[in-house]
């Protein structure tokens, strides 16, 4: 099963993507090409793959494009996936591939005639919001595939998602052709949650999704335009804007059982509360709040009026 592996590529330190690729070309499974999408990064992409053996430079078509950020990056990369490939794996330039990521992925999307995978993913101290796959025997009901590898299936997964998405991660993800010809990421929501609804469309979308419990993927250090963002930084608030619009439109989406919408509705409250948390610390800070992005929230979200009286209404009360 031919795979195709999609790359973003936006870093300022050398080597990054080097680690990547080297994790690509180490894999068992070896039928694969490699799209790099150079998203008009600082460190140009050419410094990253000219060093490459021939060999596999061939096997990496590098297409650049004006910025559009990481779910602009991927698009770019589904738009040009080739005829002959079957399935299509993710990998940010800043993580690494386990040798057998790509293998266990294809061999399972075969036998169990799915169309999405997931595997685990590892990381350090600041990782600390996500889990593995194993984990989720705990909290849900898990059907077991496979002993070796260890596949689990989820009946509710959609749900499950929508209740903690933390056990998913783009690195991890491999898609048939019924989803990579189709689902696309929405890429104006570049500072938050586009990976959020890809992964709910396809997950939706799938005949079927595996979960793999061994660890897939381990993450890097590199760039990271989500989890770089101080909670008084002026992007903080357009993040948390686009997170709750993102939560928006997976609500108005499709019909949700009351659980399911109960958990969308916690995660816009949240980053309601999450943006209002950073515009008091820049008012602490002696720095203005941002009233433009705020009335435009406001005016999509009456909702977060309330949560900031109910914001100023605790903070007195102490």
């Amino acid at each position: 099963m031919k795979c195709s592996v999609i790359i973003p590529y936006y870093q300022r330190e050398p080597g990054v993507l080097q680690r990547a690729l080297a994790s690509v070309f180490s894999q068992s499974h070896q039928d694969f090409d490699v799209i790099v999408v150079d998203d008009s990064s600082p460190l140009p992409v050419e410094a990253e793959v000219g060093i490459l053996p021939p060999a596999e430079r061939a096997r990496i078509a590098v297409i650049k494009q004006a910025n559009a950020g990481p779910g602009g990056a991927r698009n770019t990369g589904l738009d040009h996936v080739p005829a002959d490939s079957a399935c299509v794996a993710f990998l940010d330039s800043d993580d690494e591939w386990a040798p057998d990521h790509l293998k266990t992925a294809t061999e399972a999307l075969a036998r169990f005639d799915a169309d999405c995978y997931f595997a685990s993913i590892q990381g350090g101290e600041e990782f600390y919001y996500h889990y593995g796959v194993a984990e989720l025997a705990g909290s849900t009901a898990v059907t077991r595939l496979s002993d070796d590898p260890p596949l689990v299936e989820i009946p509710d997964l959609a749900g499950v998602m929508l209740k903690d998405w933390s056990f998913l991660h783009l690195s991890c993800m491999v898609i048939g052709e019924s989803l990579f010809r189709t689902a696309r990421f929405e890429a104006a929501l570049r500072l938050a949650a586009e990976d959020v609804l890809f992964f709910y469309d396809c997950i939706r979308g799938a005949r079927r999704t595996v979960l793999g419990e061994d660890v897939g993927a381990m993450r890097g250090e590199g760039l990271n335009i989500f989890h770089g963002v101080a909670s008084d930084s002026p992007q903080f608030l357009q993040q948390q804007f686009n997170t709750w619009v993102a939560l928006d439109r997976l609500e108005s989406r499709s019909a949700h059982r009351p659980e399911d919408r109960a958990s969308i509705r916690s995660y816009k409250q949240t980053a309601r509360q999450q943006a209002l948390w950073g515009q008091a610390r820049l008012v602490r800070g002696r720095k203005a709040p941002q009233f433009g992005l705020l009335a435009q929230w406001a005016w999509r979200d009456p909702q977060i009026l309330r949560s900031a009286v109910e914001l100023a209404v605790a903070k007195i009360a102490r």
